[in-house]
């Protein structure tokens, strides 16, 4: 499998319960070894449900990119326009809300393609600062987003069940970005 192997789609409302398993899946698999079940368990029941994918899909300041490749999806890009970092960047940005693999995907240049996908929806949209929280205990994800050009910009709390995390804030500058 190659990056050029990679098919991509915008995601439609009969996707819902597509990106809230796959969504799940590698929430829980990321995170599972760094954090208790519960805590994932109650993050996952709130934010992939169905119901909550197939609102989000409708609407119009979130696109969901889907990766598939020979039909076998593997991962997906959540982008939301009209999002705002925490601290002040570009006047135009436009947020990473998640950028998900499966993980027997990662580290074979897919997260590239699903990556290089996102940059060009976004300068597509004249947005000028591409940004995300990403855990600050997650230094696979970060390395990956330095990699980009990705550059940390401040920090947020997320709330993970009943865990207070600090997410790290990241910004690339899509004007200056190659």
């Amino acid at each position: 499998m190659t990056p050029s192997e990679i098919s991509l789609r915008h995601a439609s409302l009969q996707d819902a319960g597509l990106l809230a398993d796959l969504g799940a899946k590698t929430f829980i698999q990321t995170y599972s070894e760094s954090n208790p079940f519960e805590n994932l368990e109650a993050y996952v029941r709130d934010s992939f449900s169905p119901e909550k994918q197939a609102a989000e899909i409708n609407d119009p300041a979130n696109l969901f990119l889907i990766a598939e490749i020979e039909g076998q999806v593997f991962g997906y890009a959540h982008l939301a326009s009209g999002s705002h970092p925490p601290q002040p960047a570009g006047t135009k940005p436009v947020e990473l809300v998640r950028i998900y693999l499966l993980p027997e995907f990662i580290g074979k240049g897919l997260g590239s393609g699903l990556m290089q996908a996102c940059l060009q929806e976004a300068r597509a949209k004249d947005h000028d600062i591409l940004w995300l929280g990403v855990w600050e205990h997650n230094p696979r994800a970060i390395a990956f987003y330095e990699k980009w050009g990705f550059k940390q910009i401040g920090t947020q709390q997320f709330t993970l069940g009943a865990d207070l995390q600090s997410d790290w804030i990241m910004a690339l500058d899509l004007n200056a970005a190659v």
